[in-house]
């Protein structure tokens, strides 16, 4: 059906990632793989990620960050059923974990916190009862929808969380959070140095990461989700001027109903 579907119209780039799809699925990489590289060419933008795919196949180079268009599509697409899916499925447990590490019902209040990454606000509805104010940055329209209608956050931002807007920019921020983030970045050191510039003295950065000890910094996984080396993690905090570095290992959620290792880290 798909064949037929191209031949009648052949820049149906959708289609033709579906197509490379099932040839991977049947065993014929090669043929899949030819067919993502010609998505790449067609579209360098790379909206559906058929370069991260072709990266996860061993055809292609591992990128050090997916393509923002991709990033933003996905999430866009997840919006509507995407804390459906994650909390009740999935069975997602950061934002709880990382907020009893961080020890926010005990300790003082928060002048300013950002959300790196907010997604539809999990973790911001722990930061609220915490925070005088509170930011929220993240790439997809349809997320940050789902997170305005929450009340939750004094300011929503479009933008990459390695490149944040000026508004973000001018401000120093207590506590600066990346719940389930940074499986979307293979290289960290951008992000983490953001997050270092963002910090007011004595600030915290908190986040949380895949891990794959195996790694020798960072691995693409066939669910184009990275996963990180907790050494390699703690090499670039401190290649950012992050000083204390507290961590924890945990289980961030499920997927295909294996539970799915990580690392919680706190560093100021």
């Amino acid at each position: 059906m798909i064949g037929q579907a191209l031949e009648l119209a052949p820049d149906w780039t959708l289609g033709r990632l579906r197509q490379a799809e099932y040839l991977d699925a049947a065993g014929d990489r090669q043929s899949a793989a030819a067919a993502y590289a010609a998505i790449v060419d067609a579209d360098p933008a790379d909206v559906y990620g058929a370069g991260l795919k072709l990266a996860a196949m061993g055809y292609g180079p591992v990128p050090d960050a997916p393509p923002p268009a991709f990033v933003a599509s996905l999430f866009d697409q997840y919006a509507e059923r995407f804390e459906a899916s994650l909390v009740h499925k999935l069975h997602y447990s950061v934002p709880d974990t990382l907020s009893d590490m961080l020890g926010l019902k005990d300790g003082p209040p928060l002048g300013a916190a950002l959300d790196l990454g907010c997604g539809t606000g999990l973790m911001g509805e722990r930061l609220r009862p915490y925070a005088l104010r509170l930011d929220g940055i993240d790439l997809s329209d349809g997320m940050l929808a789902r997170a305005r209608s929450k009340r939750l956050y004094d300011g929503l931002y479009q933008a990459d969380i390695v490149a944040p807007p000026d508004a973000v920019l001018q401000r120093r921020y207590d506590l600066v959070t990346a719940a389930d983030v940074l499986i979307y970045l293979g290289d960290l050191t951008p992000a983490f140095g953001t997050a270092r510039a963002l910090l007011a003295e004595g600030g915290r950065f908190a986040f949380s990461v895949e891990t794959d000890e195996a790694a020798p910094a960072y691995r693409l996984r066939p669910n184009l989700r990275y996963a990180h080396a907790t050494a390699h993690v703690v090499d670039r905090l401190r290649a950012c001027g992050f000083g204390s570095v507290r961590q924890q290992a945990t289980i961030l959620r499920q997927d295909a109903g294996e539970d799915v290792a990580g690392m919680l880290f706190i560093c100021d």
